[in-house]
C-alpha cells in the first residue's frame, strides 16, 4: 500500500469518526424529544383537539342525506367505502336539515383532522359548512350531503385539495392537543 492511500484512509476515517460524534451529540441534546403533546399549553377553558390527518381506513363516518332526492347517501357511502373509509350508518339527516351546498361535516374534538381529510374528498374549502361540537365524545364524522353533491373527487383531485387545504383550522375555543 502506498503512502498516499494510507493518508487517504486516515482522512476518510477521521471524517467518518467526526460525523458519528456530531450525529450522536445532536441526538443526545435534541430539545424536541419528548414534546409530543401540546395539550398542557391549552388556555383555560379551551378544548384540546386531534388535528392529525389519519388515512381513510382509520376514519369512521355516518353518511346522511340532507336533500329531497333519494339515494344520495347510498351513492356517497359506496364511494367512501371504496376509498376504505369505515361507513357506519347511511340514512336521512337525523336533524332534518336541508343542506344547500355540497356537504356539511359534523364532528367533535377527536375528529378535527379526519373532517379535514373528508373536505378534500368532497372538494370543498376549509370554510365549507361544518358543525363542530366541543362536547361530542365519539370518533365519528357525520357527512350530511347537500343538493350540490354530485360525486367524490378523483384521487388526483383529492391529493391536490389536501395540499391546497394545508393544515386543519382549529375551531374557535380549541387548541391542538395531538
Amino acid at each position: 500500500m502506498t503512502l498516499s492511500r494510507v493518508r487517504a484512509f486516515a482522512v476518510v476515517g477521521t471524517l467518518l469518526l467526526v460525523a458519528v460524534i456530531v450525529v450522536t451529540w445532536a441526538l443526545m441534546h435534541d430539545k424536541q424529544a419528548g414534546s409530543t403533546s401540546t395539550a398542557k399549553s391549552c388556555p383555560k377553558g379551551y378544548v384540546a383537539v386531534d388535528t392529525r390527518q389519519p388515512p381513510p381506513a382509520d376514519i369512521k363516518v355516518n353518511v346522511y342525506n340532507g336533500t329531497d332526492e333519494t339515494g344520495v347517501a347510498a351513492k356517497a357511502a359506496d364511494g367512501l367505502a371504496k376509498e376504505k373509509f369505515k361507513v357506519l350508518k347511511t340514512d336521512n339527516d337525523p336533524k332534518r336539515k336541508t343542506v344547500k351546498g355540497v356537504v356539511e361535516l359534523r364532528y367533535g374534538p377527536k375528529t378535527v383532522g379526519a373532517a379535514h381529510v373528508l373536505r378534500a374528498y368532497f372538494l370543498v374549502d376549509a370554510d365549507a359548512p361544518a358543525e363542530f361540537d366541543p362536547k361530542r365524545t365519539d370518533d365519528v364524522v357525520d357527512v350530511v350531503l347537500g343538493a350540490q353533491f354530485k360525486q367524490l373527487g378523483s384521487p388526483t383531485e383529492v391529493k391536490q385539495k389536501i395540499s391546497a387545504l394545508r393544515e386543519p383550522q382549529l375551531p374557535e375555543g380549541t387548541c391542538a392537543g395531538k
